[in-house]
């Protein structure tokens, strides 16, 4: 199952997000909220985002893959989607809002991509039988 290796790494990366968190959480002794440090603000940032779209990108590929759309889309998608939270991750660390553009960018292409592949190989014929 192709869709299993971009779950996999979908997870590594919300683990490596909440270790950021955790490290500068320990480093400025703040239990809640960021302590108004940019740095942890920003890794929370950079969680949040992960948590927000890795998901339903995550749970469009395994839908895509169920339908049985071709694996070289499968991989396209994939790469699509990590290659722009990879980006947008770097955008928010640099500061920079080409780079975060760009990552989400990326990632809203993979994800328009999906749906439509997954519109396309829908069953349609089953969809409103009610026999």
């Amino acid at each position: 199952m192709i869709s299993a290796l971009y779950v996999v790494l979908g997870a590594l990366f919300l683990i490596k997000f909440s270790i950021d968190i955790i490290k500068l959480r320990t480093q400025y002794q703040i239990a809640f909220g960021d302590g108004g440090f940019y740095e942890l603000q920003t890794a929370i940032r950079v969680h949040g985002n992960a948590v927000e779209y890795i998901p339903i990108a995550l749970l469009l590929l395994l839908v895509m893959e169920m339908n049985g759309a071709e694996v070289w889309m499968l991989h396209i998608c994939g790469v699509m989607l990590f290659a722009g939270r990879i980006i947008h991750y770097f955008g928010l660390h640099r500061r920079d809002v080409s780079w975060r553009r760009s990552g989400m960018g990326a990632t809203f292409i993979a994800l328009f991509l999906m749906v439509i592949i997954n519109l396309y190989y829908l069953p349609w014929d089953q969809m409103f039988s009610f026999y």
